[in-house]
């Protein structure tokens, strides 16, 4: 069909050429820097058309001088809408068709450790570009990932504002943050980590949900998210971007690239955060948000070698300063007991590299290290933490016929020292910082069948020098289409964490809270099946839709759950005697039309429980139904996008202070929308601004209990330690901020302004 087609148009184009009037337009359609054949031209104005030939050449004649709308337009590619001016003597063209698909299925690595097409993935990987997340800009990754369908932020303290970030209901502890692959953010680093990383200088973001411990180790349990910063080449020349709000946020990102020589480019990034601005609206005598100083510094360097590999080094270091609490809180109150916060001090840095070996193999030997200091007051609780982790990983890819083998040798080195009892000698006395080696071997190999199949097995082992040896197998099948429109996914694997309380977990440390270990914790395994089903249509007018179905069932041992409910005054943690489970249904519905508008949405039901002495609770925290949306026009000739993105949230069970806590168990339905206009001028600047949180939704007011008393003073306690109930305090309540389900932060309008200089 498209060699008949082709073969008309240029008998169309050579006849009406030669009785016209000369007006020929003529050119070649061009798509990712390529010809592209076949394509189809028309003239709207005339209802005339064609269809380039093999080099992706055309002519078109329009028998009469004018200006013409023309559509260019082909299977996967997004429908181009050109105006015209064409002389009488003729005119001769290139026309640029952008890549729909180039768009939706780039190449990506998370899954398997290789750069490989998405659509050639065994394993499932979203991936979101930087413009998705430009749509609903915000001062940090953190709070940009709320409109990820089954992903979400969670902010664990009302008052210190830190949080993670959860897949599928699992908390943020199962969800492993990686830096261009590199295994960076983690233990104490998870909770900050996502602040501080200039967004002008990240390429994509590669999420894989589901357990990927057989590449990646520990804590890869509900899956991964590889934040992509830009190749130096890719970069543009110098980035920056500046955005405020009207609550007195003040966010820049600042991206330069320089090269030194032929061979050596470099990218630098600087990300500043400032805000000062004490507010209480929900009236508790609380700050609502977190006061915060945030600085960061980013540099990467790539050195290409004389036989073609590349030597990539790169660095980041974090300072921040962070405190909430009472309104009348200073410096000077911090670690007293007259007036309460939370003050947070926190220096980070990061080292990694990836060096391409020198020889015939493809060979890589990927190397990384960390340092984190954390100086911080909970009220009077003073919490000190160093922790340092060293990386190191070789791999071998090598393609065997049919079969491309991948294998690995892993060392992990963690050092964590504190001022608790999870470093204290046995008795309580002196201290014994912990270091934990974790030396590993796997090895996956990832089979095509002549049709459309592959399968790829995988197996690890790591021998942790505290717990011992663990194992971790994966399988992952994938079958598609001939046009690869439509393609199935199904996967089994395990996955495992070695648990810090400490590092993970905040309410261990914010509150009147004691903290309790029944037992030494061991490590949590979990098994994992998931399912997933792709269907891609594209149609002659260059609109493109998808539609993505996912079932999932995670099931756990040895489960860390921590229990606020026993005592009211604790918090208890243990392995769970019994199974934890994760499971639920997903669909993402993504369009884009070729006149602009485009259409991005998610819903997620899934059930998060456990099952201990044969009774079965929900978990906490932890939501039944969300749903994400993004929706967006882009109006050409004013080069003006609209988007309008947001998410909402079914009840969630709520952790109460005892069986006299009159707040409610269970949050309400909450949602979460926002609107951003941008307007270009030009190819170097940008201008947007909107409204943030327009239903200007937050929690109850009384969402922290007895904030008015934040050290106690008013309660009074049994023998045993519970509060009992008095007249000033009938519901025997002790100040607790682990009842937060939403950020406080309301509505509020920003302005931001963005140059790119290529």
């Amino acid at each position: 069909m498209r060699k008949l087609a082709l073969v008309f148009g240029l008998i169309l184009g050579f006849v009406t050429g030669s009785f016209g009037q000369n007006s020929l337009l003529s050119g070649q359609v061009i798509a990712d820097g390529k010809p592209l054949p076949y394509a189809t031209l028309l003239v709207k104005e005339t209802g005339k058309g064609t269809v380039s030939d093999e080099e992706g050449r055309f002519i078109l004649d329009l028998e009469s001088p004018g200006q013409y709308l023309l559509q260019v337009s082909y299977l996967g590619k997004k429908a181009l809408e050109q105006s015209i001016d064409v002389p009488s003597g003729g005119k001769e063209m290139t026309l640029n068709v952008n890549g729909v698909e180039a768009l939706l299925d780039e190449v990506v690595v998370s899954g398997t450790l290789q750069e490989i097409s998405r659509k050639d993935s065994p394993v499932p990987v979203e991936v979101y570009k930087s413009s998705f997340f430009q749509a609903n800009r915000s001062p940090s990754l953190f709070e940009s990932f709320q409109n990820i369908n089954g992903v979400r932020p969670q902010v664990n303290c009302s008052i210190c504002y830190t949080g993670d970030i959860q897949i599928n209901g699992l908390e943020g502890p199962y969800t492993m943050i990686l830096i261009d692959g590199m295994p960076l953010v983690s233990g104490l680093g998870t909770v900050y980590g996502l602040s501080g990383i200039p967004q002008s200088l990240i390429d994509r973001i590669e999420v894989v949900k589901g357990p990927a411990s057989t590449l990646y180790g520990s804590e890869a349990v509900a899956g991964l998210i590889n934040i992509i910063t830009k190749r130096p080449e890719n970069a543009p020349l110098v980035s920056a971007d500046a955005m405020g709000t009207t609550w007195g946020e003040l966010n820049l990102d600042l991206g330069i690239r320089s090269s030194f020589g032929e061979k050596v480019q470099s990218l630098t990034g600087i990300n500043a955060f400032h805000y000062d601005n004490p507010i209480d609206n929900n009236g508790d005598g609380l700050t609502d948000l977190t006061l915060q100083e945030r600085f960061s510094v980013f540099q990467k360097f790539q050195i290409q070698q004389r036989n073609g590999k590349t030597l990539s080094l790169a660095g980041r270091y974090i300072q921040e300063d962070r405190w909430g609490g009472q309104l009348n809180w200073t410096p000077a109150d911090r670690g007293g007991d007259e007036v309460y916060g939370e003050s947070i001090r926190t220096r980070r840095w990061e080292l990694f590299g990836n060096y391409q070996l020198p020889v015939k193999e493809e060979i890589n030997l990927q190397v990384s290290a960390n340092g984190h200091k954390q100086d911080s007051y909970y009220g009077d609780m003073f919490y000190l933490a160093d922790q340092r982790i060293g990386f190191g990983q070789l791999t071998w890819n090598k393609t065997l016929g049919k079969n491309q083998l991948l294998t690995g040798l892993a060392y992990r080195y963690t050092y964590y020292d504190d001022n608790t009892p999870a470093t204290a000698e046995s008795g309580g006395i002196g201290n014994n910082p912990s270091q934990i080696h974790l030396p590993g071997f796997f090895a996956q190999n990832e089979f095509k069948f002549k049709t459309n199949q592959s399968l790829l097995a995988g197996l690890r082992y790591d021998y942790n020098s505290v717990h011992g040896g663990i194992w971790s197998p994966r399988i992952n099948y994938k079958l598609s289409s001939k046009d690869k429109s439509l393609i199935w996914r199904t996967s089994v694997g395990n996955g495992f964490r070695v648990a810090n309380v400490f590092t993970e977990d905040h309410a261990a440390l914010t509150g009147a809270r004691q903290v309790v270990f029944e037992e030494d914790l061991d490590p949590e395994r979990s098994w994992n099946v998931n399912t997933n089903l792709v269907k891609k249509i594209y149609t002659d007018q260059g609109n493109y839709f998808s539609w993505d179905a996912s079932a999932f069932f995670t099931q756990f041992s040895n489960k860390i759950i921590p229990d606020y409910e026993t005592n009211p005054n604790q918090i208890i943690y243990a392995n769970l005697e019994g199974t934890s489970r994760s499971q639920g249904l997903s669909l993402s519905f993504d369009a884009l039309w070729a006149n602009g508008l485009k259409v991005l949405s998610g819903v997620t039901l899934m059930d998060v429980s456990f099952t201990e002495n044969g009774v079965r609770e929900r978990q906490l925290l932890t939501e039944r139904f969300s749903g994400v949306w993004t929706i967006g026009y882009h109006f050409h000739p004013l080069e003006l996008t609209i988007d309008y993105t947001g998410n909402v949230y079914g009840p969630m069970r709520l952790p109460l202070l005892g069986e006299l806590d009159d707040r409610p168990e269970y949050s309400p339905w909450w949602s979460l929308q926002n609107i951003q206009v941008t307007k270009s001028f030009g190819k170097k600047w940008e201008v947007y601004g909107g409204v943030k949180n327009l239903l200007n939704y937050t929690p109850p007011a009384n969402s922290i209990a007895r904030a008015f008393d934040p050290f106690d003073r008013g309660v009074v306690f049994d023998d045993a330690g519970q509060a009992i109930p008095t007249p000033d305090n009938p519901n025997a309540l002790t100040f607790d901020p682990s009842y937060m389900f939403a950020p406080n932060q309301g509505i509020r309008g920003f302005l931001g302004i963005r140059l790119t200089v290529n």
